[in-house]
């Protein structure tokens, strides 16, 4: 007499399929039951108030404020050119190599480091010097360009 095929696993994986399969027909049974009662579209709808909240009250249409379409910005505004004034800094050479041809201006208004090259300069600088410059973007940040000593 041979050993049964069914092992105890298989025995327990036969009752788990059997048992999914009866909770989903279950499950549909009760769907099907509930289909006639289902809530009605007004029911379901939800609103939300002024604060944001959800409730399923609509809101008060005297409590209604009315919103100018100029008023509403989409995007950030664009900037307005800055005067030329503006653009004049004040610095002091921190550092300046002579044979290189460059060097770096501490700004006194932001405290930021700003590179120099000689093609920058109006006249001949050295370290410690003060100078008056405009900043402008390079390929890798601000450039300070147009320096000239102040005294």
């Amino acid at each position: 007499m041979g050993k049964s095929q069914e092992t105890f696993s298989k025995k327990e994986k036969e009752k788990n399929r059997q048992k999914k399969k009866k909770e989903k027909e279950l499950k549909k049974e009760e769907r099907k039951a509930n289909a006639g009662s289902s809530k009605s579209f007004d029911d379901m709808i939800a609103y939300v108030d002024e604060n944001g909240n959800f409730s399923s009250t609509p809101p008060d249409p005297t409590q209604k404020k009315v919103i100018k379409q100029e008023n509403i910005s989409i995007s950030t505004p664009k900037q307005e050119a800055p005067s030329p004034e503006d653009l004049i800094r004040t610095g002091i050479v921190t550092f300046f190599n002579e044979s290189k041809s460059y060097g770096f201006i501490r700004d006194q208004q932001t405290q930021e480091s700003i590179f120099v090259h000689a093609n920058g300069l109006l006249e001949p600088i050295k370290e410690n010097n003060k100078v008056s410059f405009e900043v402008e973007m390079g390929h890798k940040g601000p450039v300070a360009v147009n320096v000239k000593t102040v005294k």
